[in-house]
């Protein structure tokens, strides 16, 4: 067998993780593509996910269309596989304190290592006319800072989901129906790629997708700071961090959507399944009384000859959630009721003298609203801005504890030093709290994510900067550095020094 890229891949993996703590084992999973990828060098990017670093003369479905066993400009299937391994470290920081009176949701202030893993598949296939089918089965392993805990809005890594293990897991993340119908306007190329059958696009058109997926496949997509796995690795990058999208604990939802494009203006709209209980797994697919709603609105534009976008995104979400004003309430009227004596959902507060969201659950409505901006500036730089107010009554249900969000930064291309597939990227984001939600946490109340026991309350930030090489055809290495501030909003905790070295390939 001739050495290749993944074979390069496979030994770079070993070496990276033989002093993980109890890393998964890449063996099989990377012995199967070998055997499978071995005489090919091969990656490709979607047009509807874009990306500084394309890599099209290197796809899988080029090469078959170079043998004539595929047509690359209308295709009728298409596979692609991408694997994405991060590892990350963060050393050791001062702390006034840790888990006070027992609250249990502060990050460790000793050195930590973890790490995340991926393999996801991509299928499609045409079926009658403007009809397409996609299925993405994934599996992950991963071990993440002190069980997920003690960072807000600046997690360090994107791929981290709440009830991940070091043991691998598959799951589908994806299966999906989409319907394209076509209502005229200039016709346009749409290239091979996951989750994209090549062929060609109306600028006017409606798109109706329904099955299981993730919502960031279709709502708050940004050039420069969304598809993490070659850009920042920050989830405060990934979308919004205020973005409560319903979603399960890996980050997927069921439902429907439906997109109106008119040219240079889009319109989106979606209904989507969150679950039952906060940060779990079982979604709740009873769409009438349960659901979370977002709409968005989209315009991009051309400045000088460079291309952006500018889009404005709400979300309203019914879930059975916990207010953290009616949380205090209930436990000023009676102290019985507190963190160690709920009986039905809750995240496992042992400290007796605290409020407890499961305690407040009902039917509540969470709302929030956004701005996600984009502008190129050069042919080879990018920048971006994200913003994001959210009530803040309410627990977090499917993503981060952030209240309120902002985002921005850029990423350079690396043509000006003869590496036009390599990027560097520097961005910084800011979270805030909800004054009801400081006051829980001040009581010695958590959420899905953080509680120290006490808050000296500021906003959490964070400062990502990366640099991607393109090390060989259909391979990434990026190192990346993140300087946290005030994790879990707590100035009396910090500040962390986060270091992540990621490789990804994609076939």
């Amino acid at each position: 067998m001739t050495f290749s890229v993944p074979h390069a891949l496979y030994f770079y993996v070993m070496f990276a993780t033989k002093n993980q703590p109890n890393p998964f084992n890449w063996q099989p999973y990377f012995k199967i593509l070998l055997l499978v990828f071995s005489s090919l060098s091969l990656t490709a990017q979607a047009e509807n996910y874009p990306n500084l670093n394309n890599d099209d003369d290197f796809s899988l479905m080029g090469a078959l269309a170079n043998h004539g066993w595929h047509n690359i400009e209308d295709e009728r299937w298409n596979l692609y596989t991408q694997g994405t391994y991060i590892s990350s470290y963060h050393q050791s920081f001062p702390a006034a304190y840790t888990n006070l009176n027992d609250t249990p949701n502060s990050l460790s202030p000793n050195a930590e290592l973890g790490f995340t893993g991926t393999v996801t598949f991509y299928t499609g296939a045409k079926a009658w006319k403007g009809a397409e089918f996609y299925y993405a089965p994934e599996m992950i392993s991963e071990l993440p800072f002190s069980g997920l805990k003690g960072i807000g809005g600046g997690i360090q890594n994107f791929e981290l989901q709440k009830n991940g293990t070091q043991s691998s897991s598959w799951y589908t993340s994806r299966a999906i129906y989409r319907q394209t119908f076509s209502l005229g306007g200039t016709e346009s190329a749409v290239n091979s790629g996951p989750m994209q059958l090549a062929g060609t696009v109306s600028s006017r058109r409606f798109v109706f997708t329904a099955g299981a997926f993730s919502i960031l496949d279709i709502f708050d997509k940004n050039t420069y700071a969304g598809d993490l796995r070659r850009q920042f690795s920050n989830m405060a990058f990934l979308t919004n961090a205020a973005y409560d999208f319903a979603a399960d604990a890996r980050g997927y939802t069921s439902g429907f959507a439906g997109e109106l494009y008119f040219d240079s203006w889009a319109f989106r709209f979606a209904r989507i399944a969150g679950p039952y209980d906060p940060n779990e797994m079982s979604r709740n697919l009873n769409l009438w009384n349960n659901y979370g709603d977002q709409v968005e609105l989209e315009h991009k534009h051309v400045l000088y000859g460079l291309a952006g976008a500018v889009r404005l995104l709400g979300y309203r979400n019914r879930e059975r959630s916990g207010s953290y004003s009616d949380a205090i309430s209930t436990f000023q009227t009676d102290s019985t009721k507190n963190a160690t004596t709920c009986t039905t959902f809750n995240y496992e507060n042992p400290n007796t003298n605290a409020p407890d969201l499961c305690w407040a659950r009902k039917s509540n409505i969470k709302m929030g609203i956004g701005i996600n901006m984009e502008q190129s500036i050069t042919e080879d730089i990018g920048t971006f801005f994200r913003g994001m107010y959210s009530d803040g009554k309410t627990e977090v249900y499917s993503y981060t504890s952030a209240d309120r969000s902002l985002s921005f930064g850029s990423i350079m291309k690396g043509t000006r030093w003869g590496r036009q597939k390599d990027s560097i990227g520097l961005g910084y984001a800011v979270s805030w709290l909800s004054q009801e939600h400081v006051q829980y946490l001040s009581m010695g109340g958590i959420d899905g994510f953080i509680g120290d026991g006490a808050i000296n309350y500021k906003p959490e930030q964070v400062v990502d900067v990366y640099y991607q090489w393109h090390a060989l055809p259909s391979t990434w290495i990026t190192l990346d550095y993140q300087h946290l501030a005030n994790p879990g909003f707590n100035a009396d905790r910090g500040p962390v020094e986060i270091f992540n070295g990621r490789v990804h390939f994609e076939f």
